[in-house]
């Protein structure tokens, strides 16, 4: 997906409140604060005086015109927007990155399953069972070429885990897609030490038929594009 119009740089000085943050914008030097699209912890993603990249709308609909998109951290450019994965996930779907996921000539989006939750993407064809795709934002690492998820605990990320088991139970197919905003890795595990339970129904999950994959993407400052699979570590 490309940015358009081309995204503001500035320079962060603090993200507070999850949903918003303030910044200098560098080309006129005001100070502007603007909304985070991000609710988790952005664990890494915030330090003051990081060079960061904003998108503007000025219909007149937000309170605050200036969204966080990007940020440069690690000697990469990162990706922080939540609202993006799905479309990004569709993108990786279509060039044909996850796995057989193309070859089903339906998808429709936030679909409801389970007992309270909406899938994100769901795949379906005339001659096999329904794929239920839940996709998970990633933009963390701790250590250098491995991205990691969750980067605080995620009760909300364990309930999917749980919906997607009994959907294989129920027959159909189901997988998760960790779509990681950055380019800078060449592998993926799941945070156990930071969200333990997390971790043991991620595996419960896997044992019960879920498939899992993780796609890298190139994040530049003018667009951020699918990229290639990389090797989950904990399967």
């Amino acid at each position: 997906m490309l940015f358009d119009p081309p995204l503001i740089p500035a320079r962060l000085i603090k993200r507070y409140k999850r949903f918003l943050f303030d910044a200098v914008l560098e080309e006129s030097g005001e100070t502007i604060t603007g909304s985070c699209p991000n609710t988790g912890s952005m664990l890494g993603l915030t330090d003051p005086g990081s060079r960061i990249f904003l998108s503007r709308n000025d219909d007149g609909k937000r309170k605050y015109p200036h969204r966080f998109e990007l940020i440069e951290a690690d000697g990469t450019t990162v990706g922080v927007n939540t609202g993006l994965p799905n479309r990004l996930a569709e993108e990786a779907i279509a060039a044909g990155l996850i796995s057989d996921f193309a070859d089903y000539p339906m998808l429709r989006r936030e679909q409801k399953y389970g007992q309270k939750s909406r899938i994100d993407l769901l795949l379906s064809a005339n001659d096999r069972s329904d794929l239920y795709v839940e996709v998970k934002n990633v933009h963390f690492i701790r250590t250098p070429g491995v991205a990691e998820f969750p980067d605080t605990a995620t009760a909300r990320g364990v309930r999917h885990l749980g919906e997607l088991s009994a959907m294989v139970a129920a027959g159909h197919r189901a997988a998760m897609v960790y779509l990681i905003q950055r380019g800078d890795c060449e592998s993926f595990k799941i945070a156990s030490d930071l969200d333990p339970v997390y971790a043991a129904v991620f595996n419960s999950a896997m044992a019960a038929g879920v498939e899992a994959y993780a796609i890298k993407c190139t994040v530049t400052r003018d667009s951020i594009a699918p990229h290639a699979k990389v090797a989950i570590d904990n399967m």
